[in-house]
């Protein structure tokens, strides 16, 4: 036998190499807490429904018409629903003015309208307008029958509010008439269903009617800019148009100062009811 085929011979067969396992793919990490948490608190339900709410003007409503209930002397616990009947109805208007210029506010890029923006669900607010609907009516009915008739008439014009007169000069007339309703709720008022008290004084009445277009034309100030370029041509709008919105402004306070004022010496001197 040849050299080279001892060679061959005693040279061992190659090790075939090892196949590698299959890669598998990594497992995704499990969402942590803080990464499970809203972007910030603002952008939680509760408080976007809230915000929707016009929420101060709902809570200095609910006040002024509840310290007025206890200056007139009602107890603790009418007062108490006094606050929380106004508060439930002024929410709901909020709600629902803000529901009917939903996509007017989205094109005019106004800002803290969760609605406007697609962070609220309009199913979302109309639900809630349903609960506070269904809460606002025995809450009116506590204070009597005819005190919570008034009140509810006043939240019906309120509502249609939002709805008509709103582009034209007569955009004053539903919080003329929302307004001049309020000393109805009260001066009827008392507590429990059958209770009813005397009808309120026509000097408050129509203090308290002017005073609701005092504020119509403080809460439309703001947006007077966005109502032009639109062509609406409300009350606040062309008084604004005719002497300028900052004297607009200074006038509209002392009005509503004088009419605060006017009130005070009617209730104390005359009293609310007749």
């Amino acid at each position: 036998m040849s050299r080279r085929k001892r060679q061959r011979r005693e040279t061992p067969p190659p090790v075939p190499a090892p196949v590698p396992a299959p890669e598998t793919a990594p497992e995704p990490a499990a969402p942590t807490a803080t990464s499970a948490r809203p972007r910030s608190i603002g952008q939680l339900g509760p408080v976007l429904l809230l915000r929707a709410a016009h929420p101060r003007q709902a809570l200095l409503t609910a006040l002024a018409v509840a310290g007025v209930a206890a200056l007139d002397g009602r107890v603790l616990r009418e007062v108490g629903v006094v606050f929380a009947t106004v508060l439930v109805g002024q929410a709901m208007i909020g709600w629902h003015n803000d529901l009917v210029d939903r996509s007017r506010d989205h094109d005019d890029e106004r800002p803290r309208k969760p609605l406007a923006d697609g962070s609220l669900e309009p199913g979302t607010v109309w639900f809630a307008v349903a609960c506070g609907a269904l809460l606002v009516v025995p809450l009116s009915i506590t204070s009597g029958l005819v005190a919570g008739a008034a009140y509810l008439v006043a939240l019906l014009v309120g509502l249609l509010g939002n709805v008509l007169f709103r582009g034209g000069w007569l955009s004053w007339l539903t919080w003329a008439v929302s307004y001049a309703l309020y000393p109805a709720y009260l001066s009827y008022g008392g507590w429990g269903g059958a209770y009813r008290g005397d009808p309120p004084e026509i000097a408050i009445t129509v203090l308290a009617g002017v005073l609701g277009v005092c504020v119509h034309v403080l809460r439309a100030l703001p947006g007077l800019v966005q109502d032009n370029r639109r062509g609406r041509r409300h009350l606040p709008l062309r008084l604004a148009l005719k002497i300028g919105a900052p004297r607009l402004l200074y006038v509209t306070i002392a009005a509503t100062l004088l009419v605060v004022a006017g009130l005070a010496v009617v209730g104390t001197q005359v009293g609310l009811s007749q």
